[in-house]
């Protein structure tokens, strides 16, 4: 862990990369341009280029400038080329994007980059690629590095948010698919390293600045939010005049508007006509502003062949407010007596579905909620290489990264009329409710329609605070939800190289190399939640003007408009609302704190004969893990809270091989095989435990097929569901094989095919547990023992949690390439075009498919593909970009900030850009111009469940086009 002084020396080093970029305002775009109209030919009887030295922790390969007099190419042709050559130098299998200009990768984010890759997959949060799946595994199984190194993440369990990392910051991402013995930390589905650039490998003084406007189509619904922001950037790198010290600092901002147009369907019912309708509407418009600043340094040093060092320093501060506004009621009849008219009905499946109908005696819910966060990630690696002998290296890495994130999430509710108190009767049941009626048409795949309301929720004089929900009510007029998370993680790293170059053993193995890597692991979820009660015994208040925006128009789902409300203002003010402390057993469980030490033995052997090249290791995995928790028992007043401490220690060896032989200069096969492992999530792990005890289990169906309660008899009235501390990883094998064949600077095709054996996978069981210690209700207690007297009642019972059980395989196909169209005629010179295409299937245990969400392995998509065209030459450039991911259980965070799980509809979406270079020779030369446009055909997201046995329609988002401008000028 950094100490005061080192912190102290990292920010003077990253102020000053400030101060330097920042001469001349500017930032990130697309630089498509190249000084040579047509690649240079390829020696068909040239050999294959050398295979990429070892590389570990802080040791990325670097993206480098062209040596003096080479034919110069940039833009996508450069991004195609760089991303080849990794792909091809390295000795196990991977993908890789890399920047075409410094400050510029193809896409507006890292995760958009990663999800066109083979095999890999993005899944939308907010309209925005944030996590991503590899080869059918949901995020949890893949690991993310930033230069080699593991990254402390602020989500809820490790998956990394890939929104963290500006994209002008990175100089490539590589996506290891197949296991390096010499890399710690690696994912069970593959591992993803976002590498920056390294100054003195890059060999010479660039400055690039960057700057772009950004435009939200469709958004501003909320009247408080712009449709306007930009994001810009800098970057300088620089060396001394010997070459021994070299240095990169870079700096990003963004300033980023984004909305959500969003429906959903809550649940439909048979009310005894054989005709499933629509029970709950709910429309909210939501608006986002994002405000990201990113700051990146890197110091190289090398005095000499015997010393190599590299400091590397990463900083973010991501700040997001969202609002959303927006109603939602239930439009059941078996509340209200609420009745439907002018019913039209369309058969979908088995069913018969109300699709359109005329709703009476209604009362929506208006509901505004406001949401802050603040995440702020801090990495620092330093490595040195040191050569102690003329063929022997010592490696030392030592890094440090934490995360921090702070959510506030505040709902309050409202709606017509105004000014009464819930019933005295039971305190929550909402009076003074008034009944509306509205025309709706619901389609199967498009917005939920609501129109001709007679009544105007956005008029100030009649719209008052407080809860209007039917069935009772929610029991508060609002919420405080506010989870916390922070997570360190420190890691050293030692490894001793010995090199066989120019020996009788150097033929076949290059170099050698055994080391060992510590990691130290600690993450803490806590969570405040508050209730929300209007002053005066929940009286219904109008709101003051003070308070008070623009209507919100709810326009893209009907005719409706609802008051626009400052929420965090309002609540704030302290004039409103009572704040209750909510203390329930869902509130408790929501908070763990886990520690993790891991410590790897790792071995590695570079092999290297004539076409033959790749590596064979080992690793030996020593993992020590502890939680700690609550057992929380809400069948007692007050609650009982005891505090426990759980773990377990276990080994794991992972051997694997990665070969590939070159057939010629352009054909090549490759072949892996490995053992990996994915370390378990961090909810999953959790200490808490949530008792419940029996008073009836002598008479009970969990009675059945056991002997009669009597003198004697034991018997376990005990159970609860919780998190297991004990939990070990996913364990698989994975074999890989593949052709691939390499026709030129910015031309390959690749044929890959994989299987991978799960040993076991993690789902929920019923585990012994002891409960001694825990109070059982005394009303309970005393009925059992009156139903059995003379029984033996066990503190032994049974807990529901996550375990390791049995596996099953996962396997599939993987088709990538790209192509430069001179090669088929000169005409054609300029058109290019890349793509691919991955089928992957799977097949579990019976007894875990029973315990997936829908019975549907997260995060799996069967098919996945991608194709971009594109045209470059004398400066102008132009790009069109689609990828597609067919459907697939997602994980997002859902109702009361607890990660849900839906069914998400297949996914499209299209991108393109178009821009210009000044040539060398122009005045201008270095400058470009760009336009982009994400989300050209504006994509739906979508989520379906299950009706009766039919896929029916549930949530139905849009996200409008985002349009950028901009300049950028490298030098």
């Amino acid at each position: 862990m950094p100490n005061r002084s080192l912190r102290s020396r990292t920010a003077w080093l990253l102020a000053g990369g400030c101060c330097s970029s920042l001469l001349a305002a500017a930032f990130a775009t697309p630089a498509f341009a190249q000084t040579a109209d047509q690649a240079a030919p390829v020696d068909p009887n040239a050999p294959a280029p050398a295979p990429a030295p070892s590389t570990g922790p802080g040791q990325p390969n670097a993206q480098q400038p062209p040596d003096s007099g080479a034919i110069v190419v940039t833009g996508i042709r450069r991004s195609l080329q760089d991303s080849i050559n990794i792909k091809r130098r390295e000795r196990g299998t991977v993908e890789a994007v890399s920047a075409e200009e410094i400050g510029k990768l193809p896409d507006v984010s890292i995760a958009e980059s990663i999800a066109r890759l083979p095999g890999i997959a993005a899944q939308r949060v907010a309209g925005r690629a944030e996590i991503i799946s590899i080869r059918g595994f949901a995020p949890d199984f893949t690991t993310t590095l930033l230069n080699g190194r593991q990254q402390a993440s602020s989500g809820y369990n490790r998956a990394v948010e890939f929104d963290q990392y500006p994209s002008e910051l990175m100089g490539s991402v590589v996506v290891y698919k197949t296991p390096d013995a010499g890399i710690a930390g690696q994912g069970l589905a593959g591992t993803v390293d976002l590498r920056t650039l390294r100054p003195l490998e890059y060999g010479k003084r660039a400055i690039a600045l960057n700057l772009r406007g950004q435009y939200d189509e469709g958004g501003g619904r909320n009247k408080d939010f712009s449709k306007k922001g930009w994001r810009g950037s800098a970057s300088y790198i620089d060396q001394n005049e010997s070459g021994t010290l070299g240095w990169m600092m870079s700096v990003a901002h963004l300033d980023a508007p984004s909305h959500t147009d969003h429906t959903k369907n809550w649940f439909y019912g048979d009310y005894g006509d054989g005709v499933q309708t629509l029970s709950g509407d709910e429309i909210r418009a939501i608006n986002s502003h994002d405000i990201r600043d990113g700051i990146t340094g890197t110091v190289e040093w090398k005095p000499s062949d015997a010393i190599h060092s590299v400091l590397d320093l990463y900083y973010s501060r991501f700040k997001q407010k969202t609002t959303t506004r927006g109603a939602e009621w239930f439009s059941s009849a078996w509340v209200d007596g609420v009745t439907y008219t002018d019913v039209q009905t369309a058969q979908h499946g088995d069913n018969t579905f109300d699709v359109a109908d005329h709703v009476t005696n209604v009362v929506p819910q208006l509901r505004w909620d406001d949401n802050k966060r603040v995440d702020h990630l801090f990495s620092v690696g330093l490595n040195n290489d040191f050569k102690v002998a003329e063929r022997t290296h010592v490696l030392a890495d030592l890094s440090y990264s934490s995360n921090k994130r702070k959510d506030t999430d505040i709902e309050i509710f409202g709606g017509y009329s105004c000014c009464t108190t819930p019933d005295p009767a039971d305190g929550r049941t909402p009076r003074g409710r008034v009944f509306d009626e509205y025309d709706r048409t619901i389609p199967t795949n498009g917005f939920l329609r609501d129109t001709n309301f007679t009544l105007d929720y956005a008029d100030a004089s009649q719209v008052s605070l407080g809860d209007r929900a039917a069935w009772n009510g929610y029991g508060s007029d609002g919420h405080i939800k506010s989870p916390h998370i922070k997570e360190t993680l420190g890691s050293a790293d030692l490894t001793l190289r010995q090199d066989f170059d120019g020996t009788g053993l150097g033929s076949f193995i290059s170099s050698v190399e055994a080391g060992v890597d510590y990691t130290h692991r600690h993450k803490q979820k806590t969570v405040s939640e508050l209730d929300l009660f209007l002053k005066n015994g929940r009286l219904q208040t109008l709101i003051d003007p003070q308070f008070l925006t623009g209507p919100t128009s709810l326009g893209f789902s009907g005719n409706m408009d609802i008051l626009g409300v400052q929420v965090f203002d309002l609540v704030n003010n302290g004039g409103y609302y009572d704040i209750v402390q909510l203390q329930d057993s869902n509130h408790f469980d929501k908070a763990w704190d886990i520690k993790e030490d891991v410590l790897t033995f790792k071995a590695k052997a570079n092999i290297d004969s004539g076409d033959l090249h790749g590596n064979v290791g080992v690793q030996v995995v020593r993992q020590k893990q502890e939680s700690t928790g609550l057992r929380i028992n809400t069948s007692v007043s007050p609650i009982q809270l005891l505090e426990v401490d759980d773990g377990a220690t276990y080994t794991d060896v992972l051997p694997s091989l990665n070969l590939y032989y070159d057939l010629d200069r352009h054909n090549r096969i490759r072949f892996a095989l490995a053992k990996v492992m994915a370390r378990p999530r961090m909810d999953d792990m959790r200490a808490n435990l949530v008792p419940s005890f029996d008073g009836g289990a002598c008479s009970g169906p969990s009675r059945q097929g056991l002997p009669p309660c009597g003198p004697g008899v034991e018997i376990h009235p005990w159970s609860a569901g919780g998190g297991n501390p004990k939990l070990e990883p996913w364990r698989a094998k994975e074999l890989d094989v593949g052709y691939e064949w390499y026709g030129g600077r910015a031309s390959y095709a690749s044929v890959h095919g994989f299987y991978m054996w799960l040993d076991n996978y993690i789902y929920n069981q019923i585990l012994p547990v002891d409960f001694t210690g825990l109070t059982p209700p005394p009303g309970d207690l005393a009925n059992l023992v009156t139903q059995c007297a003379g029984c033996t009642i066990s503190n032994i019972g049974g807990l529901t949690a996550p375990a390791n059980g049995h596996g099953g395989w996962l396997r599939g196909v993987e088709v990538s390439g790209a192509i430069e169209f001179n090669r088929f005629a000169p005409i054609l010179d300029g058109f290019g075009a890349s793509g691919s295409v991955s089928y992957t299937d799977y097949k579990l245990n019976q007894e875990a498919v029973a315990q997936l969400p829908d019975r549907i392995l997260p995060g799996f998509s069967k098919w996945v593909w991608d194709a971009t065209g594109y045209y470059e030459k004398n400066g102008f450039q132009a790009r069109v970009s689609y990828r597609h991911r067919a459907g697939f259980k997602g994980e997002v965070i859902a109702l009361f900030t607890q990660p849900g799980f839906p069914f998400i509809g297949q996914d499209s979406q299209m991108d393109a850009q178009v821009g210009y270079t000044f040539q060398p020779g122009s005045r201008l030369e270095g400058f470009n111009v760009v336009l982009q446009v994400g989300n050209v055909l504006n994509s739906p997201y979508r989520t379906y469940y299950n009706v009766n046995g039919t896929q029916t329609l549930e949530t139905f988002e849009k996200y409008g086009r985002s349009w950028l401008l901009g300049a950028s000028y490298h030098f």
